[in-house]
């Protein structure tokens, strides 16, 4: 293929076969995953899995009566068929849940009772073994049609709308592949487009995060009509200043705190009266403490070398200084119309926060709920800049940190380069609130790589068991969902304890050959996960070259 003077027929040969290799590819995903899950491969036990991972790509007779493997009705890697394609081969899970799923429409349902059934889509299923028909545009055809079940409606209508359906999708694959996946996708919008069982409305709607587009976080609001009318009668509420929704002076406030917070860092973020104590500079609140009354030298005090060139620098009043950027509170004032002059989208967004940080006792007041701030101490000492994090992982400016202070109860985490918790931590029979919580502030979520299991549904795990000997600190302890957890502790994987670190995960062989540290990056910011990864890397090579420290915690 790198050859220069290769010739255009055999290029384009070669790039015929590739498609026809991929073609067959797409149907041979499927009936592996057929097989997977009709064997039950996800019950075969650990050792198993290390003998097929250890297997050669020419595998002798031997091998593969070894690789046959055992099945076990204990403890298994993998909880199901989903878990066994991500976790083991590593498949998107989305697209490991797609991929059964076109299982059942195009090869064989299984019941609740385990058996075999006819596909649910018999027509495509006949279509997609076809010889001569590209499986890629019958899976593109089954996805739609699956994904519109609920508008075909139950009973015998609903089969044969189903049916029919099917069969234009089928004759539109034979006679216009080109066109096939366009006018498929036009016949489900023709469906949608009627009036809807309520079934298929419901499975619908709900509140969609569509995360971090151009600077602002995107939510997809889809609700029934009558669930609209509620949420449009709060809104008149907001537009009417004599309703306590639409109190102005409260709504123009939080308006005001919230573009400040974005714009900027409040005028007295470094203010010491104010500040927490795991943020003061230690050496000047001795200073202050040798010397109470020594007030900084004004503007205007002739000791101070810099006063005149502060004077001259002053602005005019009214004006700014030619080149300057206008200051944060100007700046939001410049973006600050009287509310009923505000876009309406702007002035009922106002409205529906202040009601959600309603405490509910009658009179707005500020909100009641606990937000985490992960504060990364070593690059805000060394840079002041992209050191807070929010507990979900959104990036905050070091105002919108502070704004979450005033307007609610705030618990910051401070963490060193490594995520281990600085500020935090002691001694006790079981985890104390405070540790527990500066824990899934830090940790953000399960500590098995992959797992997207947020840390409010998480468990604490003790790295050291308590009977053992072990000590109920907080850098002794991580967080696992209870599928992760319980797989610990049945010897499925091991935590790893590393010196000045985060704990990490080591997986076994049949998964990592390398038998690498991981972190789970899937709750950190694309920068914390370079870091992340960076540091697991390095971590494992000092590791193995015995110039780091790392226990493994006994299950």
């Amino acid at each position: 293929m790198a050859d220069a003077d290769l010739p255009a027929g055999h290029a384009a040969y070669f790039a015929l076969l590739v498609e026809q290799l991929g073609q067959e590819f797409a149907r041979a995903q499927l009936f592996a995953a057929d097989l997977l899950r009709r064997t039950g491969a996800h019950q075969l036990d650990a050792d198993s899995f290390q003998v097929i991972a250890d297997a050669s790509e020419h595998p002798s007779a031997e091998d593969l009566a070894r690789a046959a493997g055992r099945t076990t009705m204990g403890r298994t890697p993998y909880k199901n068929t989903a878990g066994l394609l991500h976790n083991w081969l590593g498949i998107p899970l989305g697209t490991a849940r797609d991929r059964l799923a076109q299982t059942d429409c195009l090869i064989a349902q299984v019941t609740t009772a385990g058996h075999r059934a006819q596909p649910l889509l018999p027509q495509l299923a006949a279509e997609f073994t076809a010889p001569r028909s590209d499986p890629r545009l019958v899976l593109s055809a089954s996805r739609l049609i699956h994904g519109a079940q609920k508008d075909f409606g139950p009973g015998p209508a609903g089969e044969r709308a189903r049916a029919g359906i099917q069969a234009e999708a089928v004759a539109l694959i034979r006679e216009q592949p080109a066109t096939a996946r366009k006018h498929v996708a036009d016949l489900i919008h023709q469906l949608k487009s009627g009036k809807r069982p309520l079934g298929a409305l419901l499975s619908e709607i709900g509140l969609f995060k569509l995360g971090r587009r151009k600077g602002l976080e995107n939510y997809l609001l889809r609700m029934l009509p009558s669930q609209a009318e509620v949420l449009d009668a709060h809104l008149r509420k907001v537009d009417n200043p004599k309703t306590e929704a639409g109190n102005r002076e409260d709504l123009h406030r939080q308006a005001a705190e919230d573009l400040a917070a974005e714009n900027g860092d409040p005028d007295d973020w470094d203010n010491s009266e104010t500040m927490p104590d795991w943020a003061q500079d230690p050496e000047a609140a001795a200073a202050e403490a040798e010397d109470p009354d020594h007030e900084d030298p004004g503007p205007d005090d002739p000791d101070d070398p810099d006063a005149a060139e502060s004077t001259q620098s002053q602005p005019e009043p009214g004006g700014e200084a030619a080149g300057d950027e206008p200051p944060a509170a100007s700046a939001a004032a410049e973006l600050l119309v009287p509310f009923e002059d505000m876009r309406p989208e702007l002035r009922h967004l106002m409205g529906l926060l202040a009601t959600l940080k309603s405490t509910g006792t009658g009179k707005r007041q500020g909100a009641a709920a606990e937000v985490g701030i992960i504060i990364d101490y070593d690059k805000m000492v060394e840079t002041g800049q992209d050191f807070a994090v929010t507990i979900t992982g959104k990036p905050i400016s070091a105002g919108e940190a502070r704004a979450a202070v005033c307007n609610a109860g705030i618990y910051p985490v401070v963490l060193n380069g490594r995520d281990r918790i600085l500020n935090l931590g002691r001694s006790q029979r079981l985890f104390s609130k405070s540790q527990a919580k500066a824990l899934r502030t830090a940790r953000r979520g399960c500590a098995f790589p992959g797992c997207t299991m947020p840390a409010e549904r998480c468990e604490l795990d003790h790295l050291d068991a308590w009977e053992k000997g072990g000590r109920t600190d907080i850098d002794r302890g991580d967080l696992y969902c209870t599928v992760h957890h319980i797989g610990r502790h049945c010897g499925l994987f091991h935590a790893v304890k590393v010196e000045g670190s985060r704990p990490m995960v080591l997986l076994p062989k049949s998964v990592d050959p390398e038998q690498r540290l991981h972190i789970n990056t899937h709750f950190l910011t694309p920068a914390e996960s370079k870091r992340a990864l960076a540091w697991a890397a390095e971590a494992t090579q000092l590791w193995k070259s015995g110039k780091l420290k790392v226990t493994i915690a006994e299950a």
